[in-house]
């Protein structure tokens, strides 16, 4: 029997969808196999965590869960009848069903034969089989930032041998879920196959970050572009375009390229902007010529930036 799916995470039943995720991802990356190859008790535990979080993830599922109404595992359960099996049995007078001298017809007829299909039984229409919905499947996919930002397709290499094709939309975010119709354990009897699930990981990029909508990049500049303004390339996710520094520009100074940013959601769509953070970079290698001048400047020009602090 699956274990409480609450318990599995070390989540109260009040938690959070925050603390949720929080909790899920932190003992997904301790167990994974990619971390642990080989152990097979973390791959079972993974799978465990992987279960549990995608119950409590789902708001539908998890209300389903905390009401009784499917288990620890995602499994329907099947309602109790009203009363016992004698309120099925023939009555008097050939009524077919009959409780304390009430004789139910009709819907109510209609409504026991569903009961005993559920259960596999024969009802009316004869035997009818066991139905239910296949389990769902969770997976993780890492993606690399502009994937995410662009919209790309990846492929899925599935543990039991098999793949997916996931549609990653643009402007995905990092712990974002997709849901694949149909891609989970297949159902029992006719019951339709359960669905994957699969958490996206958006890879860390060495020049951009993202702020919500919008894209923040550190642009190195010379000296001699702070003090006098200049016209730089500047790396953008579409590729470079040119970008002017105002003249006096110090380290810190943020510039925005409108639009530049990561598709908006919603049906007014656009895009956010990109925020650029200016950073003066000394030559490698000292230059004595620029220290002896910067010396003479410095002893007629003196002042203090740290005045105000």
């Amino acid at each position: 029997m699956a274990r409480n799916p609450y318990q599995i995470l070390g989540v109260e039943t009040k938690a959070s969808e925050h603390d949720i995720r929080s909790a899920y991802r932190k003992l997904a990356k301790k167990n994974h196999p990619d971390l642990n190859p080989g152990n097979k008790e973390a791959e079972a535990r993974f799978k465990e965590i992987a279960s549990a979080y995608g119950i409590l993830s789902d708001k539908e599922k998890r209300a389903k869960f905390d009401r009784g109404e499917i288990d620890a595992a995602g499994t329907e359960r099947p309602q109790q009848p009203y009363g016992n099996y004698r309120h099925y049995a023939e009555g008097q007078g050939g009524a077919r069903y009959q409780t304390g001298g009430f004789e139910t017809e009709g819907a109510d007829a209609e409504s026991l034969d569903d009961l005993f299909s559920f259960f596999g039984g024969q009802g009316r229409g004869g035997t009818r089989s066991f139905r239910r919905r296949g389990e769902d499947r969770h997976y993780v996919l890492s993606i690399d930032f502009l994937d995410a930002v662009k919209g790309s397709k990846k492929r899925l290499d599935l543990p039991e041998g098999k793949t997916l094709d996931v549609t990653i939309p643009p402007g995905l975010r990092d712990g974002q879920i997709l849901r694949l119709e149909g891609q989970g354990g297949a159902g029992t009897g006719k019951g339709p196959s359960g669905d994957a699930l699969i958490e996206v990981r958006i890879n860390p990029d060495p020049l951009f970050r993202r702020d919500g909508d919008d894209i923040r990049v550190d642009l190195p500049i010379t000296l001699v572009e702070a003090v006098l303004g200049a016209k730089v390339p500047v790396p953008t996710t579409d590729g470079n375009v040119t970008m002017t520094i105002p003249p006096d520009s110090n380290t810190g100074r943020v510039l925005r390229l409108k639009g530049r940013g990561l598709p908006k959601p919603g049906l007014k769509g656009g895009r956010g902007d990109q925020y650029v953070t200016l950073k003066i970079m000394l030559p490698e290698h000292r230059d004595p010529e620029l220290a002896t001048f910067l010396r003479e400047w410095g002893s007629k020009h003196p002042y203090d930036p740290r005045s105000g602090t």
